[in-house]
């Protein structure tokens, strides 16, 4: 009939049909369309080119820094290594000639280590004897120094972190002994421990505090004591400004005693603070020179030389490489002791543990957790106290008395969300 309507060719096929008219209409096919593969693949592409320029662009904006730390640091402690590998210039004991060094090797190092010299063990008298007498005041100062400052700086910064009328005046006037030069803190105390000065005639004492081996020792750690305790208080007291007050609201509402509060709440969560404050106090402390200098004497073989001070008197001997040697090996302990306290003493330097949510964080909050966690499971009681009976009261009146009792084992984990 000339009425019909005419097929299409292949209109036989459905899905040809449907395909040549989704052509035609300018649709995509299935076969047409992207892959979720390949998108996701680009994608990522897409992300770690950006993450390169991204590690290109930081590493430009640091390159002047870096490359002023490695003149300023890097090339000093390179120097002093190389020099501590070279002899000094002097006569030679052996043909009485004047000899311009030259390579010496890991004598310098023995030298100190040992009491090596040319002609054989060194004689008394000569620097080198006092090498391990001086490590060993030193490691002394450190420890009792550090110990009675961590001590003192905890209570400093516990006092300085309650909110009370004066506080800001309070603070200003703790970091005053701090601020003075230790030049000047090393004279003010060599007057006060002078055999007529005012400590003597306070005690009503005669002691001999800068000539009797003890009595100059513990006056050197009073006044050092005296002098950076404000820095431990204040690098600890930030430490307690980032805890939550919530957390000691929640505990308190929970039954805890101060004592607990500080032991679960208060030493966990300022650890980081508290590790980082004793690790630089003890790389400072290994370090000193002026104050038992200024206060006692300079003199290598005086009851308060430390390490440092045989390094200067070394020097005006004018044996600048082994006094380079010197230097070196106290690098090296300091390093030593900084590499002990940061990898297995979680001395924190980057910051990141003591940020919210962070591990020392997690830990005390878990450790507070479980501890009140089981007072309440062996007390079905401990729920209502303080707080806790007006929320119950609450719960009673709204009508649901299944969470009488029920909520305070959330204000815990409440207060530290």
């Amino acid at each position: 009939m000339s009425g019909s309507t005419a097929v299409p060719h292949g209109g036989g096929d459905g899905a040809g049909g449907t395909a040549g008219s989704a052509r035609a209409a300018g649709g995509v096919t299935t076969a047409e369309r992207p892959s979720p593969t390949g998108t996701r693949k680009s994608g990522r592409t897409g992300a770690r080119r950006q993450a390169r320029v991204q590690a290109r662009n930081a590493a430009w904006l640091i390159a002047p820094a870096m490359i002023v730390l490695a003149v300023v640091i890097g090339y000093p402690i390179v120097r002093a290594v190389w020099l501590s590998f070279q002899a000094d210039k002097g006569l030679d004991p052996e043909t009485g000639l004047f000899t311009e060094g030259g390579f010496a090797g890991l004598d310098h190092y023995f030298y100190w280590l040992t009491q090596r010299c040319s002609a054989g063990v060194c004689p008394p008298g000569v620097i080198a004897t006092d090498f391990w007498p001086a490590v060993r005041i030193t490691l002394f100062f450190t420890v009792v120094t550090v110990a009675l400052e961590t001590v003192l700086g905890v209570i400093m910064a516990l006092v300085m972190n309650r909110e009370f009328r004066g506080r800001g005046l309070v603070r200003a006037a703790v970091l005053v002994p701090w601020a003075i030069p230790t030049a000047v803190t090393a004279k003010l105390w060599q007057f006060m421990f002078a055999p007529d000065g005012v400590v003597n005639a306070t005690l009503g004492t005669d002691i001999a505090w800068t000539t009797d081996p003890w009595a100059a020792r513990t006056a050197v750690i009073i006044a050092d004591v005296w002098k950076t305790t404000p820095f431990m208080a204040l690098l600890i007291l930030a430490g307690l400004q980032m805890i939550p007050k919530e957390l000691y609201e929640a505990a308190r509402v929970d039954g805890a005693s101060a004592w607990q509060r500080f032991t679960r709440i208060t030493l966990p969560l300022v650890r980081p603070a508290l590790m980082v404050a004793v690790l630089f106090r003890t790389l400072d402390a290994l370090r000193m020179y002026d104050l038992p200098v200024i206060m006692i004497s300079g003199s290598s073989n005086s009851p308060t030389a430390t390490v440092s001070q045989l390094v200067v008197e070394d020097m005006r001997q004018g044996h600048f490489n082994s006094a380079s040697a010197l230097s070196t090996l106290i690098f090296l302990l300091i390093f030593a002791v900084a590499f002990v306290m940061i990898r297995f003493l979680g001395a924190d330097v980057s910051g990141t543990r003591n940020l919210p949510g962070g591990k020392s964080r997690a830990r005390g909050l878990r450790g507070l957790r479980e501890h009140f966690g089981r007072g309440r499971a062996g007390s079905a009681g401990v729920g209502a106290r303080g707080g806790d009976a007006t929320r119950d009261g609450d719960a009673m009146r709204d009508g649901d008395p299944r969470d009488v009792g029920n909520r305070g084992d959330h204000d815990v984990e409440g207060g530290a969300r």
